[in-house]
């Protein structure tokens, strides 16, 4: 009897810790996007995507160009490694409501620090919210912290809060990075951590 009870003890554990590390069974695990050699990602648009050293590098000359999730996403909080060199065009589009990837059909959280309009620059949500503070992240790596809960949007840069947004035009979507205009970004540990109890459409 006691050997019995070890044993469904034993079986306890090993159950948890499998319900504690599987994504699609913990509304609190993290787990990474786009990475190598796995197909729940797809590239699209002008842009050369590869891989180095566990890093997505993004090369272009002229255009744009993303990598987009298979999956689409509701409630999340998402952290983004990220270094730009002084001319590329980038950012971060989540909730995007097709695989056909705009500001106004995604929430366009950027990377640009030269941008024209510093209104859309690095820490904006493009045309929905000015950033709340400058934070300079040009050739260095630096990371985004973006929480989407409900109809609030959150993007920190480096630990700094650079946009707060209610709105409740997107509710779900895919998860999207941008090469654009001319240059390189490289992205590394992009994880996700979904909020919501309900998983998003689709699978991975």
């Amino acid at each position: 009897m006691k050997r019995l009870r070890l044993h469904s003890q034993i079986a306890l554990v090993l159950f948890l810790a499998v319900s504690c590390t599987n994504p699609e069974t913990s509304d609190s695990a993290s787990y990474l996007l786009f990475e190598e050699n796995v197909n729940d990602w797809y590239k699209m648009g002008d842009a050369s995507w590869s891989f180095v050293n566990n890093e997505l590098i993004g090369r272009l000359d002229s255009g744009s160009g993303f990598v987009i999730t298979q999956k689409a996403y509701k409630d999340f909080e998402l952290t983004v490694e990220f270094k730009p060199d002084s001319t590329i065009n980038s950012g971060v589009f989540v909730r995007c409501v097709r695989k056909e990837i705009s500001a106004t059909e995604c929430y366009e959280i950027n990377i640009w620090d030269l941008h024209p309009n510093q209104d859309y620059r690095t820490g904006a949500i493009v045309t929905r919210s000015e950033p709340l503070a400058q934070v300079e992240t040009l050739n260095k790596w630096n990371t985004y912290k973006i929480n989407v809960n409900g109809n609030r949007i959150q993007a920190y840069v480096n630990g700094v809060l650079t946009a707060d947004l209610t709105d409740d035009g997107l509710v779900e979507g895919y998860i999207a990075l941008q090469a654009a205009g001319t240059g390189e970004i490289r992205f590394r540990n992009v994880m996700v951590k979904q909020l919501n109890s309900d998983p998003a459409r689709g699978g991975r």
